[in-house]
């Protein structure tokens, strides 16, 4: 048995956070971890899903905000499952994205918290934070933050 018991992994369906999927799915395998994955979104006012009820009728709900994230959830559970993770579990959540993630690692008693690393050199995560940056400095567990930039 490895060292991590409980891995969690944000991503947004970019190549960039799939990188980090991978990674972090290597490494729940060979320490046969639980891999989180965790998806953040911003749920629909009221006045949003009420219009997409009124112009989708009966298929209202699949304008939830949630529904993208679970459709990246899925793509990165399939990617995890070739990496050879094979306890996965998935968590579409409501916020932003460094307070799910903290949130999901918290709940999930993670001992790892991966991230790739985007944002970390751009101006604007110079000058205003970045999820790697924030999730490295509030996360209670210890962080990876794995090179998925070119």
């Amino acid at each position: 048995m490895g060292s991590f018991t409980s891995v969690v992994v944000g991503t947004d369906g970019s190549a960039s956070s799939l990188r980090a999927v991978d990674r972090a799915a290597s490494l729940a395998k060979d320490a046969g971890a639980t891999l989180h994955l965790v998806s953040a979104y911003a749920p629909l006012s009221q006045r949003d899903r009420e219009r997409a009820a009124e112009e989708l009728g009966a298929r209202g709900y699949l304008g939830d905000g949630s529904d993208v994230a679970e459709g990246v959830l899925r793509v990165a559970a399939d990617r995890a499952a070739s990496a050879g993770a094979d306890r996965v579990e998935r968590h579409a959540l409501p916020g932003s994205p460094v307070d799910v993630l903290i949130e999901a690692a918290r709940d999930n008693a993670a001992d790892l918290l991966v991230v790739g690393n985007r944002g970390l050199n751009s101006l604007s995560g110079r000058i205003l934070g970045s999820v790697p940056q924030d999730v490295a400095h509030k996360a209670t567990c210890d962080v990876l933050i794995v090179h998925t930039t070119d």
